[in-house]
């Protein structure tokens, strides 16, 4: 017999990008009810529409001031950085030498990164995030220990081993060759298993020759359906670098190009410093951009041009890029996504911040048919958001007019204290009053 719940409450969810489709792009019920079967949403509609349709004696639990909504959606962060979260005062290419290479090292032992993998996939759930686009360290036993975790979770989770053959310490760097091995083997062991994917991971340009570059890309020819996951032009001086060391390209995104890594699962963190040859290039190849706003204003890299993407077509995502970011918190992340804007003189409207955080972040994983949305047959991975967490925000929300209102108090003040409740595949993950 199918497994069956009711939730009623406030409901939200896209089915379209906000940018391109104005107010068609959500459904929003003030009095609704998610009906959820097997672990994937069988309706969500107005609890005038579903509560007839429900079997008799199934019981409907109420969230009276709620909004519930699909889990969101981290498409670019380093479980290896969870311990180096709010390091200190460098900025990218210092702060990779000085703390995130000591720290990536102790990935070496596969018991602690599961310690880590652990508590970084319970402060995902704690942040109401049920799906990660996830950098390990160059040890193959580090993506052991997160897949380990996730599966325990069933969580579906994307994740891969860093490939890194020069520019780093001797101590982490692998071979063009060895990276390849690990990563085939990884792929086979663990890619479609349950709700886990592999990404094929250079770190970035500089710390990868051509040939490991080379052998990324016929990784991703001999392995269709993994995705790729890199860096790419987040700070000048990095973008300075890869000119140098890639005489032969037209610009930064050209190394990669060359390299067969552009596809429609291909997502690249950052892409602050961009030509307009990149950028077309990136429509084109159905390739995805991760925005991280909080990390590119820690470490001063710059200002993302959201809307230059949009006119290219470039899907978007969002990322919290921790540990160079420094919230967990999807809905922190979503305030400095409207702060960057407006230093830009531009403006991020919380219905498309919150599209970028959800659906947004699924079509950038090349997901949408399965997350980021309460259309029939998606995977059930949702979160409740508590419109009186706290008292100010319960009084702040109060005093908005509209809904419009309300998700931009929740983007800007909004943080791990709003979520409630997450559920992954219809069952309670996380839990604030437990």
């Amino acid at each position: 017999m199918a497994e069956q719940k009711a939730l009623r409450g406030q409901i939200l969810y896209f089915v379209d990008d906000p940018a391109t489709s104005g107010e068609s792009a959500w459904r929003y019920h003030t009095d609704g009810v998610l009906w959820l079967e097997d672990g994937r949403i069988r309706l969500a509609d107005d609890a005038g529409k579903v509560l007839p349709q429900l079997p008799a004696g199934l019981d409907v639990e109420v969230f009276k001031h709620h909004l519930l909504i699909p889990g969101f959606i981290d498409t670019h962060v380093h479980y290896p950085q969870t311990e180096m979260v709010a390091a200190y005062g460098e900025r990218l290419l210092e702060w990779l030498e000085t703390y995130t290479f000591p720290v990536e090292s102790k990935f070496a032992d596969e018991a602690y990164g599961r310690e880590i993998a652990a508590r970084f996939l319970d402060e995902l759930l704690r942040n109401g995030t049920t799906t990660a686009l996830v950098f390990g360290s160059v040890h193959p036993q580090s993506v052991d220990a997160f897949f380990t975790e996730a599966q325990q979770r069933r969580l579906r989770m994307i994740a891969g081993k860093v490939m890194m053959d020069r520019n780093a310490p001797d101590y982490l760097c692998d071979t063009a060759e060895s990276s390849y091995r690990d990563s085939k083997m990884l792929i086979e062991r663990w890619h479609g298993v349950d709700r886990l994917q592999y990404a094929v991971t250079p770190r970035f340009a500089p710390t990868s020759s051509d040939a490991q570059l080379n052998y990324a890309g016929q990784l991703l020819k001999e392995y269709p359906g993994v995705y790729l996951h890199t860096h790419l032009a987040e700070n000048p001086e990095e973008c300075d670098w890869v000119n140098a060391l890639f005489p032969d390209s037209e610009h930064y995104l050209d190394a990669y190009d060359q390299a067969g890594l552009l596809s429609r699962r291909s997502v690249f963190a950052h892409g602050i410093h961009l030509c307009d040859d990149s950028c077309e290039r990136l429509g084109t190849s159905g390739s995805a951009i991760a925005h991280c706003p909080s990390s590119n204003l820690f470490l001063g890299s710059g200002l993302f041009e959201l809307d230059r993407m949009t006119e290219h077509g470039v899907h978007v995502g969002i990322g919290t890029d921790i540990g160079g970011g420094t919230s967990f918190s999807m809905l922190q992340t979503l305030a400095d996504a409207y702060k960057v804007q407006a230093l830009r003189g531009q403006k991020l409207d919380p219905f498309r911040a919150l599209y970028l955080a959800t659906l947004g972040g699924a079509r950038a994983l090349d997901l949408e048919d399965r997350i980021g949305s309460f259309r029939p047959g998606c995977e059930a991975d949702l979160v409740a958001l508590d419109l009186h967490a706290t008292p100010f925000l319960q009084f702040r929300t109060q005093q908005c007019q509209n809904l419009f209102e309300v998700l931009f108090v929740l983007n800007t003040l909004g943080d791990d204290r709003v979520i409630d409740r997450t559920w992954v595949m219809g069952d309670v993950a996380y839990r604030r009053d437990a």
